[in-house]
């Protein structure tokens, strides 16, 4: 701090704290970059204006949320604050008043006029510009100042000093720039996501490990978010990109001009160069491009912010370079073989680093849109790699392999799942992880032969040691509560069901999770594959090889004093058998099972092989599910309903309440319109005369309306109510609902005396 800064003074500015008076999201738009001014902005004015005395009285203009005039008062013996706009002031006066100022006064005025009727002042600092001076010179006591900002970049601004002698001339001088800008750790407080003993923890832990501070952070707060990153780049007044937007414009041959320890080191990667405009990516919000300018005089850095895993994404693209896809195709085949199978056996004791790179970059854009699954597919001589996201395949068009490429990259497949290198002509199933930052992500790999070649299919499952709650699921709050009360159950059996792919093993997880952070029960699962490792779980794999399936399991686990079970799927009548064993011991047994609702669970129970009077004594309850995507809320907005879907949900009048909504496509969302999906869900609860109903095993036909009546929640009316709510689109109902199911059912029937 410079020398004319007083102890008095570097005391008062360290003892208000900063995180204090950061203003809440809602008036964010409100307030310039000034008014929550960084702590080294505020010491970088004090100690360039005349000291303050104790006994001075100083007019402030402009109150921003409060913290530059509570260090003020602390200064100074009377302190006026004038702001022009009342939602600013309320929020300084709340603030001062926190910290008992008694010696302030908050009023609302145009800056320029002052406050005559409190005049006159020793000081009066603007922290605004300031179209005219004269009403607030003639306001000051002979000898006084004034200090204002000047112009600026919005980030650097001047800081003019203006003082009237006795003789009522004004004397002006440039008193230099002040730097406005945000540090890393004053954005991440403004925006509430961490507080200042956080902050310190992380920058020892970065200073230990050199390591960006942002990253740091990152992992205490948790997975990667880009919502966290794009609100950054906006606090820090620097640009925001994807990658997806990045790599059109990535310029290899400007990478090739420095070398790759320099990047490395400053964390940092020459994208594009517009005229004397050089853009750099980096996923460090602090890189310092002084020693680039410094090598490329004349020219102008802009800073381009991308999440970690973007940015090595980048790097992945600048790895595979045409001097990488040109040595792949010297060592391959010529194209006249590529009709033939054994083409790849060339390349079976080969593993380039081109196509390691490729293999990783995949893994990369799949982990960064959040993929389920990734398809590596051959159609003649055409090459696809698709992801799917939020249920639906799209094409990764920036992946232009050749044949020959593919067989490559599907041989570093095999390598790291361990599977045979040589075998193509069977079906093969394995297993690799990949860590990307704190999150490790658990591969089950499938290959299948075609005909033109071998398919891929890698499915991606995080391994956070935490499954999804309950509350993230999207459940209903009823329904959500009859799961809980499921899950307290002493005895009995849960199903949940539905085709492939519709979030049942979510679901049970959620379940688990919650029944591992109560603790109190013991949990055993067997599944085929373990999708969900859960800490406080006490989870087995089935291994059909050496004849430990699901039901040797269920025999084996009632020896363990277990309170709970759960069963990966019941697919055949002796795990069913033994499921409901376990339940009638006394356990709790949660399972799936593959069928299209919760009636026909039952009727599928029956053709297991089970007694029906088993089945309605031991049956709690079932829910039916599917997935629908769920609409992005940053850019969702009212819709008009599709007549022929309305026509079909209410065939014969359509309801004065109903209401349904749409994205209409954001950056959030990828211009999608929408993000993520929800459970759509069907319960049926297992009462007293439904037992006997299914005690009965009546027809399908007859259960289904016998399950109406005793309170099937429909997904029909789930879905419609998450429609109405504007959960999900009305377009998804077509997609997750039979055409029979469209319309509302009836309820009863004719009924037997």
């Amino acid at each position: 701090m410079p020398a004319n800064t007083d102890l008095r003074t570097i005391q008062m500015v360290h003892a208000v704290p900063r995180s204090a008076f950061v203003s809440s999201p809602d008036i964010g738009e409100l307030m310039s970059g000034h008014s929550i001014p960084s702590q080294a902005a505020v010491r970088s004015i004090l100690s360039r204006i005349p000291p303050l005395r104790a006994s001075d009285k100083v007019l402030l203009i402009g109150a921003g949320s409060g913290y530059f005039a509570m260090i003020l008062s602390r200064l100074v013996a009377q302190l006026v604050v004038v702001e022009r706009n009342q939602v600013i002031a309320d929020i300084a006066q709340k603030n001062l008043s926190a910290f008992k100022s008694g010696n302030v006064t908050v009023r609302v005025s145009e800056g320029e006029s002052g406050a005559a009727d409190l005049a006159p002042f020793d000081r009066v600092i603007a922290l605004c510009e300031l179209t005219t001076i004269d009403a607030l010179l003639e306001q000051l006591v002979t000898g006084g100042s004034l200090v204002m900002l000047g112009g600026g970049d919005g980030h650097w601004t001047s800081l003019e000093l203006c003082e009237r002698d006795a003789q009522g001339n004004v004397r002006r001088q440039d008193l230099g720039p002040v730097d406005f800008t945000s540090d890393i750790s004053a954005a991440l407080m403004d925006m509430g996501l961490v507080d200042e003993h956080l902050i310190a923890s992380a920058k020892e832990e970065a200073d230990r490990l050199s390591l960006p501070l942002m990253t740091v952070v990152q992992r205490h707060l948790g997975a990667e978010d880009i919502s966290v990153y794009r609100a950054v780049a906006k606090r820090l007044g620097i640009t925001f990109e994807e990658a997806d937007r990045l790599f059109p414009q990535i310029d290899r041959s400007l990478v090739r001009q420095f070398s790759r320890t320099f990047l490395d080191h400053y964390r940092m990667l020459p994208i594009a160069q517009k005229g004397d405009c050089l853009q750099v990516a980096s996923d460090n919000p602090e890189i310092q491009t002084l020693s680039l300018e410094a090598m490329m005089p004349g020219r102008v850095v802009e800073r381009i912010l991308v999440t970690p895993t973007d940015y090595r994404r980048l790097w992945s693209a600048i790895n595979i370079s045409d001097k990488g896809a040109r040595a792949i195709a010297q060592a391959a085949p010529s194209a006249g073989n590529l009709e033939h199978e054994d083409f790849a056996e060339q390349l079976d004791n080969h593993i380039s680093p081109y196509l390691v790179a490729v293999y990783e970059a995949i893994l990369l854009d799949a982990v960064s849109e959040k993929a389920s699954d990734i398809h590596i597919e051959r159609y003649h001589q055409r090459v696809r790699v698709r992801l799917r996201v939020d249920g639906e395949l799209s094409d990764l068009n920036h992946y232009q392999l050749t044949p020959t490429e593919m067989a490559g990259v599907i041989n570093v497949i095999r390598t790291r799942a361990e599977l045979n290198i040589a075998e193509r002509r069977l079906p093969q199933g394995g297993r690799s992880r990949l860590k990307v930052g704190q999150v490790t992500y658990d591969l089950r790999i499938q290959t299948q032969p075609s005909l033109h070649g071998e398919h891929v299919v890698i499915r991606l499952l995080p391994q956070s040691g935490r499954a999804m709650g309950l509350d993230e699921l999207g459940l209903s709050p009823r329904i959500a509560v009859q799961y809980r009360r499921l899950l307290d159950n002493p005895a009995g059996l849960v199903l949940i069901v539905g085709p492939t792919g519709s979030g049942k093993s979510t679901t049970l997880s959620a379940g688990l999770q919650e029944l591992a952070d109560d603790g109190r029960r013991k949990v055993i699962t067997v599944e085929d594959p373990i999708e969900y490792a859960i800490d406080n779980i006490q989870q087995t794999r089935v291994r059909t090889k050496i004849g430990f399936g699901f039901a040797d399991a269920m025999r084996s686990f009632v020896r363990q004093d277990p309170d709970v079970i759960l069963v990966g799927e019941i697919r055949d009548s002796e795990t069913a058998l033994e499921a409901v064993r376990a339940s009638q011991t006394g356990h709790l047994v949660l399972s799936t099972l593959h069928c299209n609702d919760a009636v026909d669970a039952i009727q599928r129970l029956y053709d297991l092989g089970l007694h029906r009077n088993s089945i309605a004594s031991e049956l709690l309850a079932v829910i039916a599910q599917r997935l629908a995507k769920r609409i992005c809320t940053h850019c969702r907005e009212p819709a008009e309903p599709d007549a022929k879907v309305l026509h079909e949900l209410f065939p014969d009048e359509v309801p004065d309440n109903f209401r349904c909504f749409a994205g209409k496509g954001c950056d959030q969302c990828g211009q999608r319109g929408t993000r993520g999906r929800v459970s759509v869900v069907e319960y049926m609860q297992v009462n007293a005369d439904f037992r006997d109903i299914i005690s009965r095993q009546p027809p399908l036909g007859e259960l289904r309306w016998r399950a109406l009546d005793a309170g099937l929640v429909t997904m029909r009316d789930s879905a419609v109510d998450l429609v109405v709510q504007g959960v999900i689109p009305m377009s998804e109902l077509p997609r997750i609902l039979p055409a029979e199911r469209m319309a509302p059912e009836a309820r009863g029937g004719v009924r037997e005396e």
